[in-house]
């Protein structure tokens, strides 16, 4: 679901916050996949997951981390996208993106990065993992107002806020036990 939402995402132009919002900026810029830049912009973060998540959620995180770099590469050889209105492609995309990443966390794994500090930051000290994010979203953006034109910034922003949303009104530790 989190790959069919950054073909999306990716297909209309626009960026996301967190570390996936990073990776497609610097896929904009340099003109790597998505994907690959994806994947190597979360290595750092595995260390921090390890230490503070645990070994489970860590190789969960990777597993899930690597499946999206890869499927987020190949889905568009097997489902091609036409036109799609840039603010209902926004809000699909977040919705997407948020149920995705609901389904990741209520089973004890992220899609790294900024997911990592924020579950961990949740469980620590009870701030929504949604509002981290939000606040990282900030800079993601900022840095692309040097890269997307306004109407695309505008639309980008609305999926993230959709995505945070989802994240902050739906994920709550008390309402759930995986493992």
């Amino acid at each position: 679901m989190a790959a069919a939402a950054m073909v999306i995402l990716t297909h209309l132009g626009l960026v996301t916050g967190q570390t996936a919002g990073l990776a497609v900026l610097l896929s904009y810029i340099t003109g790597y996949s998505f994907g690959a830049v994806f994947f190597v912009v979360n290595l750092p973060f595995y260390w921090l997951a390890f230490r503070r998540m645990g070994l489970v959620f860590t190789l969960k995180t990777f597993a899930a981390v690597g499946l999206l770099s890869v499927t987020s590469t190949l889905i568009p050889d097997y489902f091609q996208i036409g036109y799609v209105n840039p603010a209902v492609g926004a809000i699909l995309f977040g919705m997407m993106s948020g149920a995705g990443l609901l389904a990741l966390f209520r089973h004890g794994a992220s899609l790294g990065g900024v997911g990592i500090l924020a579950l961990y930051l949740q469980d620590k000290t009870g701030f929504r993992a949604g509002y981290t994010q939000l606040l990282f979203d900030a800079g993601v953006f900022t840095l692309a107002l040097f890269i997307l034109d306004m109407p695309a910034l505008l639309y980008s922003l609305l999926g993230a806020l959709v995505v945070n949303l989802t994240i902050a009104i739906n994920h709550r530790k008390d309402w759930y036990v995986a493992t």
